[in-house]
């Protein structure tokens, strides 16, 4: 069973969130401020963060930017605000996906499954190197001269799309088309975001990147090896 972590301050949309996913067979907490949320995360083994933004103690960006220090469980944000560059703070920050107030509850429900059923497809057991790189597809983690790589899900599966097909030019609509099961509108928008993310963590100077390169009016390609 999936245990949800909801922290959400408005008690009658937490109440109902909580109800509709326990019908679908999760398990669900909730706290009502971003301390506590926080708190409850590190006591217990949670799945997945439904997080709203809108907290009386803190903003959700910042608990999204603390879990980050400690976790890499996903984190699905909640807002009211519609507005586009609060999207991508969110993906900045290490958000994996972002729903809008108001929304159907049997979306924040498919989204909520999409996540899980991407950490728990196949994959084999052996980690691939790419000199000081190596990718865990096994337990979906990435490491740099030894050290974890903090990505969010969407990161992490990019970062993995682009390996895979290390040396090959990939359009935006190749690596979506390989990323089903990804909310591809928002994921196609925020491409060049995740990307920036990921060089961050795997370039010795991120702004002349040697790894994943950009083909001007093409795509992406993660080259086989550095200069």
């Amino acid at each position: 069973m999936t245990k949800v972590l909801i922290i959400e301050d408005d008690l009658e949309q937490s109440k109902m969130l909580a109800e509709y996913l326990s019908s679908a067979n999760m398990s669900v907490q909730c706290s009502h401020d971003g301390a506590t949320g926080i708190a409850n995360l590190k006591k217990s083994n949670f799945g997945i963060v439904v997080l709203d933004i809108g907290l009386p103690d803190m903003d959700g960006f910042e608990v999204c930017r603390n879990i980050r220090t400690f976790s890499s469980i996903p984190v699905l944000i909640l807002t009211a605000r519609g507005d586009e560059m609060d999207r991508i703070i969110g993906l900045e920050i290490g958000a994996d996906d972002y729903l809008a107030k108001p929304f159907n509850p049997r979306e924040l429900l498919a989204r909520i499954k999409a996540i899980l059923r991407r950490g728990s497809q196949h994959t084999p057991a052996t980690p691939a190197r790419f000199g000081r790189l190596e990718i865990n597809e096994l337990a979906r983690a990435a490491y740099m001269d030894g050290h974890v790589i903090h990505l969010t899900a969407y990161q992490f599966d990019l970062l993995l799309t682009l390996s895979k097909h290390a040396g090959r030019v990939l359009s935006r609509d190749q690596m979506m088309d390989a990323m089903k099961g990804h909310d591809m509108d928002a994921f196609d928008r925020s491409i060049d975001v995740h990307i920036s993310r990921i060089r961050s963590q795997i370039e010795d100077d991120a702004k002349k990147p040697k790894r994943i390169l950009t083909i001007r009016g093409t795509g992406y390609v993660f080259a086989k090896e550095q200069d």
